[in-house]
């Protein structure tokens, strides 16, 4: 059996396993990421955590095939160097030094394009062409072609979350006013919901004392109007984005993950009814849209085995 390791570099966690050559992740640690302690203090967490996931599985180091880390942020893989990462307070930080300390070869990609890859390996996908969309904090995205992913010639392409929606719309962290994102990730669903409940006190919604990304879905499911109008306009937000990624990249397929894919079919089939109504293919094969399986794993496998 053949050994490796996935980390998934996070601002408040890190989260590593170990991998088997067919994507089973055999064991899974955890960490605080401790961003106030400065970068090196990071790396050394990470080499700590990759000692500590083999010394629980009864394996050293030197077994290990390969280290591979997500990162949330633009990273150079060819030098082993995170450009930037501004969760991490990162800035040209090498990965050198867990090399050293680990005896193990480290790559590091992007943390969206290591959850693509992971989703891609576990769906058994021999799609040519393959997209995978995180509903989150804002929205993730990995596009993989050809079995390999592709983020343009300098590291930053597949930002899709930060493509145009409405224009002059919500304001966006990027600097840009109705990114996709501000409308169809998990962070706005929340806002979407507190504005209507806001705006309509006699929601059942109301009483909620916390409001996440299943509270307006929730109280669909039992009828409240405010609710399914929440949902019904979500669902619409999150299908125009994709009807412009399916129109750019016709890929074969397309996983939603993130939270907010745990709704499973009933969400899924409504954005696939909605993509499928104004996708400007009309008369050819249409592109496959599912849910994730791996969830929180898909960066974890990803980043092991890419």
């Amino acid at each position: 059996m053949k050994y490796y390791i996935g980390i998934d570099l996070g601002g408040t966690n890190i989260a590593g396993g170990l991998v088997d050559e067919n994507g089973k992740i055999l064991k899974k640690l955890s960490v605080p990421t401790e961003v106030e302690r400065g970068e090196n203090a990071i790396i050394d967490n990470i080499s700590d955590l990759c000692g500590k996931i083999c010394d629980e599985n009864n394996i050293k180091l030197s077994q290990v095939e390969k280290i591979g880390i997500g990162v949330p942020g633009t990273v150079d893989s060819e030098n082993g160097m995170i450009m930037f990462a501004c969760n991490l307070n990162f800035n040209k930080v090498s990965i050198k030094p867990i090399e050293e300390k680990c005896g193990v070869s480290v790559k590091i990609l992007n943390d969206a394009d290591a959850a693509a890859y992971g989703e891609y390996v576990a769906s058994g996908s021999k799609a040519d062409s393959f997209i995978c969309i995180t509903l989150g904090t804002g929205i993730g995205s990995g596009i993989i072609i050809n079995g390999k992913i592709y983020n343009g010639f300098n590291g930053a392409g597949g930002e899709i979350g930060h493509t145009t929606l409405i224009k002059d719309g919500v304001q966006c962290s990027c600097g840009r006013k109705g990114c996709w994102e501000k409308y169809a990730s998990a962070t706005a669903l929340v806002a979407q919901t507190k504005a209507a409940i806001k705006n309509n006190p006699e929601s059942i919604m109301s009483k909620e004392t916390v409001i996440n990304g299943q509270t307006a879905f929730r109280a669909a499911d039992k009828g409240d109007e405010t609710a399914l109008k929440v949902v019904e306009k979500y669902i619409e937000y999150v299908a125009e984005g994709l009807v412009n990624v399916i129109n750019i990249f016709q890929p074969k397929k397309v996983v939603i993950g993130g939270g907010i894919s745990r709704e499973g079919e009933p969400f899924i089939s409504r954005v696939r009814e909605f993509v499928y109504k104004y996708d400007y293919n009309k008369y050819l094969d249409k592109t496959e849209i599912t849910a994730a399986e791996l969830f929180n794993d898909a960066g974890i496998v990803g980043a092991a085995l890419y």
